[in-house]
């Protein structure tokens, strides 16, 4: 289904928000920032652990940097360098990535990750690292200079939110966060409208208790995520090699 820019949101049938007015930006809470400022700063010893562990796979399997920059799009439209585990090989082709997206936008079918049927690009055991979110750890570093939040909406690339309408990128009236609603409430299963949509309803009724439901919701949806992982069939092997010619 594909929206038009005078579309009202609505989500499961119902009316996403009274009035177009109320998708503005409402500012960010005070105890939004605690929360994040806290759990990051707990967080940092995992943080360094995992890096130590990533950089001696990576001297094995893929030599090169550990993280991985890369701009996003984040609150109110402002571009951000978000940080990554690094997954892929060094110099790996973004044009498969932007058409994969470019599809997913103009069509209804669910957002699965090209990662589920193979993905070339991807370093060895990366698939399993990137379906647990191990990779996105290294953004709590975002969380503690105010360019993202523990939840909140995943930060788009430049290039999808150029291709977004007015009123869908009402998703960046919220700080992107590390999990948010759209996550948690079927992923890879949903559609680009539906995931815009999730993310317009967190922005305009941010609150600490959804905020809340949604981290208790984050670990199960993980392991939701890595079951469909393991149970998706790979893409033949002549496909992958065509991929690999690509990059």
């Amino acid at each position: 289904m594909k929206s038009t820019p005078s579309a009202r949101p609505t989500i499961r049938g119902k009316p996403l928000v009274e009035k177009t007015s109320e998708m503005k930006a409402k500012g960010l809470p005070g105890w939004k920032r605690a929360v994040d400022i806290t759990f990051s700063l707990a967080a940092m010893p995992v943080l360094a652990v995992c890096t130590l562990m990533t950089a001696t796979v990576m001297a094995l399997v893929s030599p090169g940097p550990v993280l991985f920059r890369q701009e996003r799009v984040g609150y109110r439209g402002r571009r951000f360098m978000c940080y990554k585990f690094r997954t892929m090989h060094v110099g790996a082709d973004s044009t498969v990535h932007q058409e994969h997206c470019e599809q997913l936008i103009q069509s209804n079918a669910p957002m699965e990750k090209m990662d589920i049927r193979g993905d070339s690009r991807l370093i060895p055991g990366s698939r399993l690292i990137r379906a647990a979110g191990l990779d996105e750890l290294p953004q709590i570093l975002n969380v503690l200079r105010g360019e993202m939040s523990l939840v909140g909406p995943r930060p788009c690339l430049p290039y999808e939110y150029e291709k977004y309408l007015p009123w869908q990128r009402a998703r960046c009236n919220a700080m992107p966060g590390l999990t948010g609603l759209w996550q948690v409430s079927g992923k890879n299963r949903t559609t680009f409208d539906e995931m815009i949509r999730l993310d317009i309803y967190y922005a305009v009724n941010l609150s600490f208790w959804q905020d809340l439901k949604i981290t208790t919701k984050t670990v199960p949806a993980l392991l939701l995520q890595l079951r469909d992982m393991g149970k998706a069939p790979r893409a033949p092997a002549q496909t992958r090699k065509s991929e690999q010619a690509r990059v």
